[in-house]
């Protein structure tokens, strides 16, 4: 809170326009119909990503990380994949998709697949072999061991992947929505409030309304995972 004091204070002191200016505005778009369905549209993207990344990366990451060849065999693609920003796929995504919303929708899970994926990996290698052995010696298949020792081995690990992915998927939606001109969204208000002449003031209260959502994410996200992970160090 004093981080945040000395912010607004500074921002209030030495930036045009000023806070309080911008908080005003902020409050004014609150009420206004048009912006509640551009933060919906935003947010809405964003559950939809996520839950379709963690769709893909928390069952992929428990099958490579429990098969070595076949986490052989993809690591050359992964390691291809990985390091293509996410950001430079958007006027790729553009010409394939259009600007719509499957499209920022489709660039935040390819985003948001890579934290979740390689954190559910790492866990598995992690995994204390004697609890394997001792699933296999009562009898326990592969697909048993993996949902009654593995996953729940793995839990902390991905849940830290969906933390750090939230964040990245929200950036990918804004962005897509800012440079791509989604109909609906946070980024395509504050790319009509940048146009024409130019309100800095809307400009700022929208980047503000996505500041503040990604903090309440992680900030949720932190306290969810302490509550599940009690016996997480």
């Amino acid at each position: 809170m004093i981080g945040l004091a000395v912010f607004a204070a500074l921002w209030q002191a030495l930036f045009s326009p000023p806070f309080h200016v911008v908080l005003l505005r902020l409050v004014e778009l609150l009420g206004q119909r048009g912006f509640q369905l551009d933060i919906i549209a935003s947010v809405l993207a964003w559950a939809i990503a996520m839950g379709i990344a963690i769709a893909i990366a928390v069952p992929a990451g428990l099958v490579l990380g429990s098969v070595p060849l076949l986490r052989t065999a993809t690591r050359a693609v992964i390691e291809f994949l990985r390091p293509i920003p996410s950001v430079a796929l958007i006027p790729l995504a553009i010409v394939a998709m259009g600007g719509g919303s499957d499209t920022k929708i489709a660039l935040a899970v390819y985003a948001s697949v890579w934290p979740i994926l390689f954190n559910t990996i790492y866990s598995m290698a992690e995994i204390d072999p004697l609890l394997v052995d001792t699933a296999r010696s009562f009898g326990f298949r592969r697909p048993r061991i993996l949902l009654t020792v593995a996953l729940p081995h793995a839990a902390p690990f991905v849940f830290t992947g969906i933390r750090l992915a939230g964040s990245i998927a929200l950036i990918l939606i804004v962005s897509t929505e800012f440079l791509a001109g989604a109909p609906r969204g946070i980024g395509t208000f504050i790319l009509n409030a940048s146009s024409g002449a130019g309100r800095l003031d809307l400009v700022l209260a929208g980047t503000l309304v996505a500041g503040v959502f990604g903090f309440l994410v992680n900030a949720g996200l932190e306290r969810l995972g302490r509550k599940l992970f009690r016996w997480q160090p």
